[in-house]
């Protein structure tokens, strides 16, 4: 649904509740899918929220409530009465009610565990106790169970029972007696079989699955990679204790974007919003880098210094500064960019180092020399400056491309191999780098060319 269709929606929900006409305005909101009203309900004022949220059926309401955002969920939690509370949390699922948790100051979430049933509170908890980012922390224990030694009939009366409130029945798993995995069906294989199969001669014994500690970026590109819409997750022993759904990894994903985009930025990742992030708070991501960043940057002005004479005496050098610059940091980060995309599919690995020299060596040949045969005709042409200058900016040019391409192409596949994100080497740092590293190109060749002092 899009921002104007949302904004349509409200003005209509607004005057019916300011008109008192709930029967009117139930019928309106009963329309709508959760990710919807959950935009919806993000932008009406606090004291139309709860009675908003009282008019949907029940499983909408937890549904909707996943979906809204820290700050709205919280305010919602505030107005609504311990009996309403409780009913959303039972109709939570075990992950998203986690998330909750996680989320919320300590004073909500005493309240939101307070009304959750032992039961769903001691699978809170679990996942709870799992490392942030990983498989663990992003399962849900809500899933369904099979027995090999189960007929197709038994199995689809065992769904019919315990699926109701599970995330997903779309695949089953198949577990022995100590809960270790053995194999999955889907409910298309169930439904198709004849009714007294076993699901042992029915199941598929080649799962792939993930353990609770596995990174999840890894558990988002195995779901790729092998088309699935959920995995099982498994202790050490092998024993199933969750799944990881689609709509998790989707999540994920967002998130893991969102944060190598800041990274690459040089902004620390934040996980709020741009809109409902206070100006100090982004202050406070964004100047740590800038500061650094400037602080990197006067090697720049040092190297100005050294050469300063040079540029005094050849003055139209100064002019194609800022191009060699520019165009060395584009140059390296189109590199790192190719790359850090490439390490984050899992594609190279850091053995595929000298393939990717030698790839991007030959690249930056051929951006190179394209680059400085246009420059060559632009200065000759247009700028009517002498064929040395032209050579020494043509030459810079070339060579700064080859260095940027290098610098971008191996910086991010170092990074990773010690441990660090690939991202924070992106555009900011190995700009900074290819800046200094063009100027000392340019000079240099100046210098031995023009017989500058």
């Amino acid at each position: 649904m899009t921002n104007e269709t949302i904004q349509s929606l409200q003005d209509v929900i607004m005057p019916l509740l300011e008109q008192k006409k709930y029967a009117s305005l139930r019928d309106v909101i009963h329309t709508l899918n959760a990710p919807d009203l959950a935009s919806i309900l993000e932008q009406v004022p606090e004291n139309a929220l709860p009675i908003l949220f009282r008019l949907l059926p029940k499983e909408l309401a937890a549904d909707t409530f996943a979906f809204l955002n820290s700050d709205v969920q919280e305010t919602l939690i505030t107005g609504l009465s311990d009996s309403e509370l409780r009913e959303v949390v039972d109709e939570l699922y075990v992950d998203d009610a986690a998330d909750l948790v996680e989320e919320m100051p300590a004073n909500v979430v005493s309240r939101v565990l307070s009304q959750a049933s032992p039961e769903k509170r001691r699978m809170i908890n679990e996942i709870l106790n799992y490392p942030e980012d990983s498989a663990g922390s992003i399962m849900t224990t809500e899933y369904v169970s099979l027995r090999p030694n189960m007929t197709v009939e038994e199995a689809i009366a065992r769904i019919r029972r315990d699926g109701v409130d599970k995330e997903t029945i779309n695949t089953c798993f198949v577990v022995d007696d100590k809960r270790s995995l053995l194999g999955m069906l889907t409910i298309r294989a169930i439904i198709l079989a004849k009714e007294q199969t076993l699901l042992g001669d029915l199941m598929n014994e080649n799962v792939v699955s993930v353990t609770t500690t596995e990174d999840q970026e890894t558990v988002a590109s195995m779901m790729a990679r092998y088309d699935l819409t959920s995995i099982p997750v498994v202790d050490g022993e092998g024993r199933l204790v969750g799944i990881v759904t689609i709509d998790d990894v989707v999540d994920v994903l967002v998130e893991e974007a969102t944060e190598d985009i800041e990274k690459m930025a040089a902004i620390t990742p934040s996980d709020k919003p741009y809109i409902q992030t206070s100006v100090l708070e982004i202050w406070s991501k964004r100047i740590p880098w800038l500061l650094l960043l400037m602080i990197s940057a006067t090697f720049t002005g040092l190297i100005i210094a050294r050469f300063e004479n040079a540029l005094a005496s050849v003055v139209v050098l100064t002019m194609y500064i800022p191009m060699l610059m520019d165009t060395g940091g584009n140059s390296g980060s189109q590199a790192s960019v190719s790359i850090i995309r490439s390490l984050s599919l899992n594609e190279i690995e850091f053995s595929d180092l000298l393939r990717i020299v030698w790839k991007e060596f030959r690249v930056a040949i051929l951006c190179g020399l394209s680059l400085a045969i246009v420059g060559f005709a632009k200065m000759m042409l247009l700028d009517h400056v002498g064929v040395s200058v032209a050579i020494v900016v043509s030459l810079t040019m070339l060579l700064t491309v080859i260095a940027a391409k290098l610098i971008g192409s191996t910086l991010p596949m170092v990074a990773k191999k010690i441990g660090l994100d690939p991202a924070v080497c992106a555009s900011p740092f190995i700009t900074t780098m290819v800046d200094a590293l063009s100027l000392l190109i340019y000079f240099s060749i100046a210098t031995a060319l023009l017989h500058l002092a």
